[in-house]
């Protein structure tokens, strides 16, 4: 996981606050038991696990009437607020609850379509699924969606990082859809503004809903959505995400009736700014691949709300100051919160209702239940800051679920590689855990890396591990001592090609580790680490 999970923590997304977060007064007060919202059955599952398609709505394109969206390079509406601090944060933004949900349905075999997407056809006139083929086939027949929470492969990698394919290559979509990037990519800052501009005003009662500070998560959103539409034929690893997507998205409030105005926008977005290629059948191909990608984060979202609540309610129960700025954070949650060692979530503190931040759990599943957090303060961090330095014992915080694919295979006896720096070692730790309670005699190697020995603040806890378990090595990698940096000093001590590789640090840490173990004969497939970022792929 990168560091980011653990310090960035600027405004991101809105939460479903119940309509109680907004303005000066927060969902819950610190250190007394909330109580329970009006509408608080959100958190159960009080609806049929169908999924819910979108609702129809105006046609798509470009904006008609002058009403209906503002004007070239129209800014995002912020309200007044300040700009918000830079962040790495979630990996994207969802759309806050309004009216009830659409009519329900069937679930949708929109999974199935990602991998053969269609030839472009027609301009439909709503984004409903219906109209188009690659939402269209027989009922699946296959098993139930899996328990949360569930292994999972690693992310997809950012747009940025992914080898550029061809232009000409894919399906007949793909080609259209990444014409349509190529053509906005000189001016996708115009085209983030007037995304959000239009959405907010197409949809004014949508902007009270996020935050107030739009700048850090302004390109958030949309930018998924096109990662996500770059990759429409990589049916294995976005339908994975997606999924995730939409069960995480629960927790802002978000609704199936909320997709159609995001895409009617994103549509409406692309046209005015990729005119020079824009056409019907390009028209047709981005609603298909648009109406794929949330109708398989819709029937997620769906299914899910019959086995987990939105958002958990935990209690601080103890927190440890190890450092002047880190602080391990140890909650208990307000009922069974299942995970698995090396997995995350999003965090919302009463300080900062409406922001979320992304945490990884510090051990392995506990018999008492409790859950905790390493949290570093950094400069202008909002949420870590307040956790730090402001939360204490008796705070109530909300949880989001857990997701992550930096989980152990327990059915090889492969050795595992560990790198950790920073507070990445928190989940790190929690492998190590995980392999000692299953009983398992594997090698494990763990390299934790810090900038000074001061920073290496779980030190004492992994050596009492080690001296525990003999099949357990820790080495610190101090780099003002060693002169190299960690991923140079796992190199030294290789080859590692026998070995299941873990990664969690900051995102320099992340990408050098990545090549390091690779030329160390570690296939990529055997390299795990988890990226806030959006869409991020594993065998980039």
């Amino acid at each position: 996981m990168l560091e980011a999970r653990h310090t960035m923590d600027a405004p991101t997304t809105t939460s479903a606050d119940n309509g109680t977060s907004g303005g000066g007064g927060g969902w819950f007060t610190p250190r007394k038991n909330p109580t329970a919202p009006p509408d608080s059955d959100a958190r159960t599952a009080d609806r049929p696990a169908e999924g819910r398609r979108p609702a129809a709505i105006r046609p798509v394109g470009r904006p008609g009437a002058a009403s209906e969206g503002p004007a070239d390079d129209t800014s995002v509406p912020t309200d007044g607020a300040s700009r918000g601090a830079p962040d790495r944060g979630e990996a994207s933004e969802s759309i806050p609850r309004s009216a009830p949900p659409a009519a329900q349905h069937a679930p949708s075999p929109a999974v199935s379509s990602l991998a053969t997407a269609p030839s472009p056809g027609p301009v439909p006139t709503t984004l409903t699924p219906t109209p188009f083929a690659s939402t269209v086939a027989p009922p699946p027949t296959a098993a139930a969606e899996e328990q949360v929470p569930a292994q999972r492969p690693a992310p997809m990698p950012r747009a940025e990082e992914v080898t550029p394919t061809p232009a000409e290559a894919g399906s007949p979509d793909a080609v259209l859809i990444r014409r349509a990037m190529a053509e906005v990519a000189p001016v996708s800052d115009k085209v983030t503004s007037y995304f959000y501009a239009l959405l907010f005003v197409r949809h004014p009662d949508l902007r009270s809903l996020f935050p107030a500070a739009m700048d850090t998560q302004r390109d958030r959103l949309l930018r998924a959505l096109l990662t996500a539409a770059e990759h429409i034929d990589n049916k294995e690893v976005l339908v994975d995400y997606l999924q995730n997507l939409g069960r995480g998205h629960r927790k802002y409030g978000t609704r199936a009736e909320h997709y159609p105005a995001v895409g009617e926008c994103l549509i409406g977005a692309l046209s005015k700014y990729a005119a020079g290629v824009w056409n019907p059948e390009m028209e047709a191909a981005w609603v298909r691949a648009y109406t794929t990608i949330s109708q398989v984060m819709i029937d997620a979202a769906a299914a899910d709300e019959l086995r987990s609540p939105a958002w958990w309610y935990a209690e601080i129960v103890t927190h440890d100051m190890r450092t002047p700025d880190v602080a391990v954070v140890t909650v208990r949650p307000d009922q069974p919160y299942p995970f698995l060692a090396g997995q995350y979530t999003s965090l919302e503190t009463p300080w900062w209702p409406r922001i979320w931040r992304h945490y990884s759990f510090a051990s392995a599943p506990r018999p008492d239940g409790l859950l905790s957090f390493h949290v570093k303060a950094i400069p202008a961090g909002w949420v870590s800051n307040a956790l730090v330095h402001r939360a204490r014992p008796g705070d109530i915080i909300r949880l989001g679920p857990p997701a992550g694919s930096m989980t152990v295979d327990h059915t090889t006896d492969s050795g595992l590689l560990c790198v950790g720096g920073g507070t990445g070692i928190a989940p790190i730790k929690a492998l190590v855990e995980d392999v000692a309670e299953h009983g398992e005699r594997r090698s494990v190697e763990v390299f934790y890396g810090a900038r000074t020995d001061h920073d290496l603040y779980d030190i004492d806890t992994m050596l009492r591990l080690q001296q525990t378990h003999p099949w357990l090595a820790v080495r610190a990698i101090i780099d003002q001592q060693a002169h190299q940096q960690l991923p140079d000093a796992v190199r030294a001590y290789g080859p590692w090609n026998e070995f299941d590789a873990y990664l969690s640090g900051p995102p320099g840490m992340i990408r050098s580790g990545v090549n390091a173990l690779r030329d160390s004969g570690i296939p990529s497939d055997r390299i795990r680490h988890d990226s806030v970022e959006e869409l991020v792929a594993a065998g980039s």
